[in-house]
């Protein structure tokens, strides 16, 4: 039978790292306290950690003072440690570590898979989700959190804030979304935050999130997009229009000029070194949503952000539930999962026709349609409104209305190429909430910032002041 611990190599690592603690940053990047199988070593290792945290020389004085004030020093194991000859080099003893502890990790999760498939008689697709969030876990060397002591935060906090200030102050501390003004509001979407985009059809809302895919991809962050009502062709012939500021209508019949061909090639060569992935599944479930998302994640570490267009398309765990129940259960699954896999999740949701019988249509937080879950796990709720579509349509409706009068009726709207839009910020969890001016080229379904002199805040929907909860 296969060993799943040595105590020898444990007490030789430790011992290298008493006798050289330049050791220490390269053991500590790939071993955690948990990795040791004796429970005095995993004491001593978390020792070092705080030692290193605390600016303590890792010494035998200074650990045994850590150990003591936490009542887990041991004299005899802290003589073992202090007799056994330190390594030269700690590489291949640190993954042989690794390797036993993950093992028996594994050998944990085989318990949990009789506890759960046998034992607890779990549904099928519930027991299988758990396990592979286990599975992944694991393999992300995450392992299971417990409490995070006050010193550690702190700790980390003042990184954070060091960090942040090497920047040079930006305003960005997430994933930057190619829009200025938005990123101001939202210091970009951050890591685990989940952000609904909602509209009422044909206000752009696919388009705008591919417009923010495509900046992400543009600056070599993966992009995974969930496309449950657009084939993969579809979607991507919107993002080459975007970004080669073809007329979508001319790519899909190939009525390009010369120069146009060149462009495309080369934007078609561009995407196809990033890390970009479609699933084009009609009909999918928050299940196979968390076990493909967890498998890519694995594969591709790259990947920064995931897309799902839309979340009314997708369905619950089970059958036979009131939808808003199903809504709820996916929407707190989309956002356990970005919390899981440190990354934002982005889902569109439509919204309720109640809106279009106000005099202003612009949207709010009580037209997210079929749940308020949605609204109470969005970390971030975007609007997309375009004016010029009621605009449009209530022209047409004076001209049919004039027609049946038998009265004539001179249109004064005019179609434009490109249009003023609003980006409506209805939930901000960690800023303000307001409305950013946006422009949408409508040939390449391209949503932009305005020029410099002509960006500008709606203020008088602004409230800086405010964080929503």
């Amino acid at each position: 039978m296969v060993n799943l611990h040595n105590i020898n190599i444990e007490r030789s690592i430790l011992s290298s790292i008493i006798f050289n603690p330049t050791l220490f940053e390269e053991v500590s990047a790939r071993l955690k306290p948990t990795d040791f199988y004796l429970p005095a070593h995993k004491n001593i290792f978390a020792a070092m950690i705080t030692c290193e945290r605390e600016e303590l020389p890792i010494d035998e004085e200074f650990l045994k003072k850590v150990l003591n004030r936490d009542g887990n020093f041991d004299e005899s194991v802290m003589l073992d440690i202090l007799s056994t000859n330190p390594l030269t080099t700690v590489k291949a003893y640190t993954e042989e570590i690794k390797d036993k502890a993950v093992k028996r990790e594994l050998v944990t999760l085989t318990g949990m898979i009789n506890d759960s498939a046998i034992e607890k008689d779990l549904p099928a697709r519930e027991a299988v989700d758990i396990i592979q969030q286990e599975l992944y876990k694991i393999t992300q060397e995450s392992g299971e959190k417990e409490f995070r002591e006050a010193a550690e935060m702190t700790h980390a906090t003042i990184e954070h804030i060091k960090e942040m200030k090497a920047k040079g102050n930006t305003m960005i501390t997430g994933l930057d979304v190619g829009f200025y003004n938005l990123n101001k509001f939202t210091t970009g979407f951050n890591n685990g935050d989940f952000v609904v985009i909602a509209a009422r059809p044909s206000m752009g809302k696919t388009a705008f999130c591919l417009n923010i895919a495509g900046h992400c991809i543009d600056s070599n962050k993966g992009v995974a997009i969930f496309s449950l009502e657009m084939p993969a062709e579809q979607l991507m012939l919107r993002m080459l229009s975007a970004k080669t500021s073809i007329p979508l209508q001319n790519l899909k019949i190939g009525n390009l000029e010369d120069d146009e061909w060149t462009r495309l090639s080369d934007a078609v060569d561009e995407f196809s070194r990033k890390k970009f992935f479609v699933n084009d599944q009609g009909n999918i479930n928050i299940h196979q949503v968390r076990a493909q998302l967890r498998k890519l994640k694995m594969k591709h570490p790259e990947i920064s952000l995931c897309v799902i267009d839309y979340l009314q398309l997708m369905t619950g765990g089970g059958a036979g539930k009131e939808r808003h129940l199903e809504v709820s259960e996916i929407s707190r699954g989309l956002k356990l999962l970005a919390r899981e896999l440190d990354m934002p999740i982005i889902a569109l949701s439509q919204l309720n026709r109640s809106l279009e019988s106000r005099d202003d249509k612009r949207p709010m937080l009580s037209d997210l349609r079929e749940s308020g879950a949605i609204e109470q796990d969005a970390d971030i709720i975007l609007f997309v409104y375009r004016g010029d579509i009621y605009k449009e349509r209530e022209e047409k409706e004076r001209e049919e209305k004039a027609k049946r009068d038998g009265k004539e009726y001179k249109s004064t709207f005019v179609k434009r190429p490109i249009e003023d839009a609003e980006i409506i910020i209805g939930k901000n969890r960690n800023g303000p909430i307001g409305t950013v001016e946006v422009v949408f080229h409508k040939s390449y379904t391209k949503f932009a910032d305005k020029m410099a002199a002509e960006q500008s805040y709606i203020v008088s929907r602004i409230d800086m002041g405010s964080v929503s909860g």
